[in-house]
């Protein structure tokens, strides 16, 4: 378990990876809730640090040929244009290696992450960066951080068949090496103002929980 709660300087990455933007207190609400969560932390952490990663103003390119051609390719091999694309992989593998915590604001889209998510999943698995391969199988690199992910869905779908976002981040945060994570749920948000409501209040009600524990 990783241990904030007596860190001098805790240094908090928020990732947002809604496609919609948060205007005026409207829009995403994993997003919104994200920054609910993070400025809890921040009042219990009067010297934390906060970087934020918005996926939707800064959005990560795919990990398509070109990338894949210019990471394959010895750095002081690259050209102009692959040493740029590397360079976009390389500024998001840096901010998490900093990170002491990590709040990801994760929405489900048709029953998975979101495309900016997964393209920031992508962008910072790298081997021997952040993960390795050794004789006894996989080692995660990005050891002793906190995460939380803010999850939000228009129906219910926890502990259900249908939730295949839980498994797939569990999985590759743990093999990056994230093993401490937390899931903060607001569910229902699509099936009526009632089980809106009701979605919205779970979801701080576990926010308290959760920081409770680090208070």
């Amino acid at each position: 378990m990783s241990d904030i709660s007596n860190a001098s300087t805790t240094r908090i990455l928020q990732i947002n990876s809604s496609a919609r933007r948060v205007v005026e207190g409207q829009g995403s609400v994993s997003t919104r809730l994200a920054q609910e969560l993070v400025a809890r932390l921040q009042a219990q952490h009067p010297a934390s640090e906060l970087s934020v990663r918005d996926l939707a103003l800064q959005p990560q390119p795919v990990l398509d040929e070109a990338a894949l051609q210019a990471l394959f390719t010895p750095a002081e091999q690259r050209s102009a244009e692959q040493a740029a694309r590397v360079a976009l992989d390389d500024a998001l593998i840096a901010e998490a290696q900093a990170a002491d915590v990590l709040v990801i604001g994760s929405p489900m889209i048709n029953f998975g992450v979101s495309a900016q998510l997964k393209n920031w999943i992508d962008a910072i698995s790298r081997a021997r960066v952040t993960f390795q391969y050794t004789a006894n199988g996989p080692e995660g690199l990005l050891k002793n951080k906190k995460v939380y992910v803010v999850l939000s869905r228009g129906g219910i779908h926890r502990d259900q068949p249908s939730d295949t976002v839980v498994p797939y981040l569990r999985n590759v945060l743990a093999f990056l090496g994230m093993t401490d994570v937390q899931f903060i749920y607001a569910e229902g948000l699509a099936m009526g103002p009632e089980a809106e409501a009701a979605g919205w209040a779970a979801a701080r009600e576990q926010i308290d929980e959760a920081l409770a524990t680090i208070a």
